[in-house]
């Protein structure tokens, strides 16, 4: 009897201490590289994004600037291996004409931004501020083309302008009479932005032809092998306008296909710090769906380019809320630990998919949506956000670890969703970096993870968590929400056990 019952204790204990959620990482299969690309992020002439946010001018003596571009946000974005940058929209783009934003300041033509507000700018910020911007942070500039109510010649002469040699046309002399004597070289230009709504409410077959007349004029001058030039894709399931882009424009005048996914409930848009457990939920639904939604566009891609030479671009992602009502801004929002689990699920989505994934742009970069880096007068904060995508920053360029994942369900009601989302890759060094996400706001989760390929002697790692998942940092208490040291890894064999808990976001470092 004392044996059946020592049997039985002996089977509950190694009932409640096996993992909950199991991991096999094939390492020695590693062979697509997760594109730095794929941790870029988007800055709209919207709200306080860009004056305010980045750009306080340049005669401003209260904030320090380097031309006008305010110091703490530059060395934020540096912390960050920012790799690229799109600019000027989104919808703003759909109106924006960039000859009126370049030469004196004094000469340049204001304007109202129609897309956001009706909201006077002055042009203070345009082309140079820019590119001379990207170039302070060492990050690849992403240009949007106005589609919508420009024209095909506003399009070829911006590529001239900031690509052409010195002397070659009337273009380069403008520019050089700006101030700005070689080119930037600009190699990623979005042909359009969201045709099917605010860029028009085309048709697929008609952006289609459209699109061709661009990219037959758009030409490349600084080396062979041409522009990067982004076709709009849907921003919602529409897998027809993902099939028409693929059947029916050239190879040859593609090199990437963007779509657009903000986790957001349209019908019921709740506070950015003030929501429910089921709010919550719901929210982590629409972020899981970007699973899905990569998933279905490459399939209709694999259609017509098995060999995934076009590029799948995630160039507006991110969570979608009320606006604050304190007021600081059109759609500026508080980040939360909620917007740390959006930003840990996606980008572990991205990583998973960089044989087609291969440039993603967060939205926004400062000041809306959801923003890395928020802005009050002379003081600046760091989200939740911006410290996942800091943490995160080790798969910029590293080897994909191909995986398996078993994980619990976070269950709220009759519905249940993956409480465990991961990624994991290898770096140059020949260092495992292993990237866990938790979302499940109430259960902590044990995770085993198998080792294939790579004999683990040391682990170390940095956890973001916090107590509540509405919790945030504020102007009064900045450090609220930050990555701290964590000890929750322990080797085991071959294996790997990680105990997390509830809402939190883990990155590991492995080493042989």
């Amino acid at each position: 009897m004392r044996q059946i019952i020592l049997l039985i204790i002996i089977g509950m204990w190694a009932a409640t201490s096996i993992a909950q959620n199991k991991v096999v990482a094939h390492a020695d299969a590693a062979k697509t590289q997760i594109s730095k690309h794929i941790y870029g992020h988007f800055a709209e002439h919207l709200g306080r994004v860009i004056y305010d946010g980045i750009y306080v001018g340049d005669d401003n003596t209260k904030i320090p600037n380097t031309d006008g571009v305010r110091n703490d946000v530059i060395t934020a974005l540096k912390d960050l291996n920012i790799p690229n940058l799109r600019w000027p929209g989104g919808c703003f783009a759909d109106t924006y004409h960039w000859k009126e934003a370049i030469g004196p300041k004094g000469e340049r033509i204001p304007i109202e931004n129609l897309s956001w507000g009706n909201y006077r700018e002055d042009n203070s910020f345009g082309t140079h501020e820019f590119l001379n911007l990207c170039e302070l942070l060492g990050a690849e500039p992403y240009l949007a083309v106005n589609m919508n109510s420009g024209t095909v010649q506003e399009a070829v002469e911006w590529v001239q302008y900031v690509n052409h040699a010195n002397g070659t046309s009337h273009l380069t002399d403008l520019r050089e009479k700006n101030g700005r004597n070689k080119p930037w070289r600009v190699t990623y230009w979005g042909i359009g932005n969201e045709s099917w709504d605010c860029g028009g409410h085309m048709t697929a077959d008609y952006y289609v032809n459209l699109y061709k007349r661009y990219a037959t004029a758009m030409t490349n001058y600084y080396n062979s092998e041409g522009l990067f030039r982004i076709a709009v894709g849907p921003g919602f399931p529409d897998y027809n306008w993902t099939e028409t882009i693929m059947r029916e424009i050239p190879d040859r005048r593609i090199e990437g296909l963007s779509i657009h996914h903000y986790a957001v409930n349209w019908e019921h848009r709740s506070s950015s710090y003030e929501f429910t457990d089921e709010e919550y939920f719901m929210i982590m639904e629409k972020a899981w769906f970007m699973e899905e939604f990569i998933t279905k566009n490459d399939e209709v891609m694999n259609k017509y380019d098995p060999d995934k030479r076009v590029a799948l671009i995630v160039d507006e992602w991110g969570g979608w809320y009320d606006p604050d009502p304190r007021g600081n801004g059109a759609l500026y929002q508080q980040n939360t630990i909620r917007d740390a689990m959006i930003a840990g699920i996606t980008l572990n989505i991205f990583n998973n998919h960089a044989d087609r994934v291969r440039m993603a742009n967060l939205a926004q970069t400062v000041n809306a949506l959801q923003s890395v880096i928020l802005t009050k007068d002379e003081k600046m904060i760091l989200t939740p956000t911006y410290h996942v995508m800091e943490m995160y920053k080790v798969h910029q360029d590293a080897m994909l670890v191909p995986l398996e994942i078993k994980s619990k369900d976070f269950v709220q009601g009759d519905k249940k969703l993956q409480a465990v989302s991961v990624s994991a890759s290898k770096d140059a060094s020949g260092k495992m970096h292993i990237s866990l996400t938790n979302i499940d706001n109430q259960t902590g989760q044990k995770v085993d993870i198998s080792l294939n390929g790579f004999k683990a002697k040391n682990v170390s790692g940095r956890i973001l968590t916090s107590q509540k998942v509405q919790d945030h940092n504020t102007f009064d208490n900045p450090a609220k929400v930050t990555p701290k040291k964590f000890d929750g890894a322990k080797i085991k064999g071959n294996s790997v056990m990680v105990n997390m808990p509830p809402i939190s976001v883990v990155v590991l470092e492995l080493a042989e």
